[in-house]
């Protein structure tokens, strides 16, 4: 198989409760006065990480894979989520790595700006990654959307015969 680059684009929200708990990228953000609602743990940043990286390997959506009407899913752990998706991709696609990730969260409170090298670190943890091959970025809404949290996420993978790891090697 010849090497090429593919681009995946995911995107994931969730509506915003009290009493619930706020999960970013495996990262329990503590002072959120409300969490997601959600089937699975409402990790709107692992969940798009994921659709992207189905989506370079134009392997559906994580609806597809993980359909929330399936109770075996329920309260699925993103970071759990994210690496049953690098299993499937491993076993279907064969070696895809990935090269690098740029995500943005809109989130109007808590600030996540302190949160930025945890998020990163355990985003790069998750794939095998050197924290420098992520950026996450954090925006507001601007009030147009506070009860919500949202996660778009851009990954550059490579496909092809690379033998030094892929989206699929366990962390």
């Amino acid at each position: 198989m010849d090497e090429s680059l593919r681009i995946g684009f995911g995107e994931d929200a969730h509506a915003l409760a009290a009493d619930r708990p706020l999960r970013l990228g495996g990262v329990a953000i503590e002072e959120a006065p409300r969490g997601a609602v959600a089937h699975s743990d409402g990790d709107a940043l692992l969940h798009a990480l994921a659709d992207a990286l189905l989506a370079a390997a134009s392997a559906g959506d994580i609806g597809l894979h993980f359909p929330p009407s399936d109770p075996a899913h329920r309260g699925l752990d993103g970071r759990e989520l994210l690496a049953r998706v690098r299993a499937h991709l491993r076993d279907t696609c064969g070696p895809l790595r990935v090269v690098n990730v740029a995500a943005v969260i809109t989130l109007d409170r808590p600030a996540l700006a302190p949160y930025r090298d945890a998020l990163r670190d355990s985003v790069a943890a998750c794939l095998d990654l050197a924290p420098a091959e992520v950026n996450v970025a954090f925006k507001t809404s601007e009030g147009l959307a506070p009860d919500h949290v949202q996660a778009r996420v851009s990954v550059l993978v490579r496909v092809g015969p690379a033998e030094d790891a892929d989206v699929g090697t366990p962390p």
